[in-house]
């Protein structure tokens, strides 16, 4: 994560037949498998969705080089902050049932208040959260409490809120916010996204974990996905490495503010969540989101009357946000990224939502690499534009 370092009838028949052949993909092996070797990733699974379909999946390497496991499109890896998407389709939720607002202060919902020191005066509404700007910081020290290496954090997302914002807390510190009023200015915080989270909860009455199962794992057959590491098979899920020279297993870690990128789960499971977001909030039939409330979610929430004083809105290096839903390449791709120690992840899609990719690695490779992921992530878009040339709407499964 940026703290650190930063979903149709054809294709369920077309899963019940043998994959099909799709010849723009004869050549992309090579080159990821080239790829790979050259940064010493692991590790690595992809997808990709055409006209809101899922169209073609691999997988590559190893999710357990010691043990010549493979890494399936099945293989279950943490995946960073592309788990914020989920968090803003929870709070669209919650926003859609009547149980948040995105424009009142967050204080009416919490046990203790948030506010700026240096602005105490001023609400910060779920929106800032969702689009980064309510000047709440993640403070290293105090963030990186929140990782528990081998194990899930036995301390609760509202325990370690509450010792970040309230002054008995022991994470209280005015530098937990910028200098700028509330609304004012972009700062990607990982703290604000698990803020989020555990305000979604304290309106639902329901842990987030569970509610999120409920209302979008289980309708939308997410059966191996989870936030904690007791909710998944670790069977099934891939070890992460540090290429160092070699490529060096680190012991897998929980999240306490897991809102902000403690999702567990694999590319063709989260294809049904990329799908149905890309889709209005439907998937095969079964709907987590309502048209407006996808809608929301989606849409540029920076106004150019008012924007954040340092964010550019047009041209080169343009950006804007959605409800926890990120802008690339000048507006062109929209989606998420993700990145945590031992893994780097991507889920974009085209402006129009009709060409999405996921790419998951499992392993983080030195700074002198690590333009090998948007390489990679570059055959696949424009394997993807093959494959949305050719008319496929069959699935290619192929593990490698």
């Amino acid at each position: 994560m940026a703290g650190l370092t930063h979903v149709s009838a054809s294709v369920a028949a077309a899963r019940e037949a043998q994959p099909v052949p799709v010849s723009p993909a004869a050549s992309i092996d090579q080159s990821i498998e080239h790829r790979m070797q050259s940064a010493r990733i692991v590790g690595l699974g992809a997808a990709i969705i055409v006209n809101r379909q899922l169209v073609w999946t691999r997988g590559y390497g190893f999710a357990d080089k010691e043990r010549a496991l493979p890494f399936t499109s099945d293989t279950i890896m943490n995946i960073g902050s592309i788990s914020k998407t989920v968090t803003g389709a929870a709070l669209m939720r919650a926003v859609q049932d009547g149980k948040l607002s995105l424009d009142e202060d967050i204080n009416h919902y919490l046990p203790f208040k948030v506010a700026n020191p240096s602005f105490p005066n001023e609400p910060i509404t779920l929106r800032q959260l969702a689009t980064h700007t309510s000047s709440i910081t993640d403070r290293g020290p105090a963030y990186a409490s929140a990782y528990h290496f081998g194990r899930d954090s036995t301390q609760t997302l509202g325990a370690f809120l509450h010792d970040y914002f309230a002054p008995d807390g022991k994470h209280h510190s005015p530098d937990n916010f910028l200098s700028t009023k509330p609304g004012t200015h972009r700062d990607y915080s990982n703290i604000g996204a698990a803020l989020a989270g555990y305000l979604v909860e304290r309106a639902v009455g329901e842990e987030f974990n569970a509610y999120t199962k409920r209302i979008i794992f289980a309708p939308l057959k997410m059966a191996h996905t989870g936030w904690l590491m007791s909710e998944v098979d670790l069977t099934n899920h891939s070890n992460l490495y540090m290429a160092q020279g070699l490529a060096v297993p680190i012991q897998l870690y929980g999240l306490t503010t897991y809102p902000d990128g403690g999702l567990r789960t694999s590319v063709e499971e989260l294809a049904r969540f990329f799908i149905a977001l890309l889709n209005g909030g439907e998937y095969q039939g079964v709907r987590i989101l309502d048209q407006a409330s996808v809608d929301e979610m989606l849409r540029f929430q920076y106004n150019p009357a008012n924007p954040p004083d340092n964010v550019k809105l047009s041209g080169e290096g343009a950006l804007n946000s959605g409800i926890f839903w990120a802008t690339k390449d000048s507006l062109a791709r929209i989606g998420h990224n993700g990145a945590d120690p031992g893994l780097v992840t991507m889920m974009l899609a085209d402006a129009d939502k009709q060409l999405g990719v996921i790419l998951f690695t499992n392993t983080a490779v030195q700074p002198e690499d690590g333009e090998v992921y948007r390489a990679i992530f570059d055959d696949l878009w424009q394997l993807g534009m093959n494959l949305k040339a050719s008319g496929t709407n069959a699935i290619d499964r192929q593990e490698k």
